[in-house]
């Protein structure tokens, strides 16, 4: 007979619970300045003006979704200090690294206490990259259709693109 691991659920899954709520409103936070700073491109004519700002504007689009996420990463990283599970802050934060993006290389393993957090916290940055990615997406649709309005004047593309 096999002896089974009694792994509390409750708990962890409220604890990790915050950090999901604090990762959704950094994600917010970083989106949200997107939205803004390509609604102020458009306004002053930039998107759509050439490749170069084109690739410019994703780029720092880019570039603030992975500041959000390895800020997401820490904030699981310290998480995991003040549960106890790691001592040191750079092992927390390889390991939440490991698990926010689906890693799962294994190395390091949480107490059984705590085990549940490293799958809620792969949920959660799979949904965080899933934004990341439709926004980037939605900006580069954004970016061709106003380049080929740029180009094309005469011909209007009804397609709901309006942010």
């Amino acid at each position: 007979m096999t002896e089974t691991l009694r792994i509390p659920v409750l708990f962890p899954m409220i604890v990790g619970a915050s950090a999901v709520i604090g990762s959704i409103l950094i994600h917010a936070v970083a989106v949200s300045a997107t939205v803004r700073f390509v609604n102020y491109e458009r306004k002053v004519g930039r998107a759509g003006a050439s490749f170069r700002i084109d690739l410019s504007i994703v780029s720092l689009a880019m570039l603030v979704v992975l500041i959000a996420h390895l800020i997401e990463i820490g904030l699981w990283a310290l998480l995991f200090v003040a549960c106890g599970e790691f001592r040191h802050l750079g092992t927390a934060y390889y390991h939440s690294a490991v698990n926010y993006t689906t890693l799962g290389y294994g190395d390091l393993v949480m107490s059984p206490a705590w085990r549940l957090l490293g799958p809620l916290e792969a949920a959660n940055g799979e949904l965080m990259f899933g934004v990341s990615t439709g926004m980037v997406f939605a900006l580069i649709q954004l970016l061709i259709v106003a380049r080929f309005e740029r180009n094309h004047p005469a011909i209007n593309i009804p397609t709901g693109t309006k942010v």
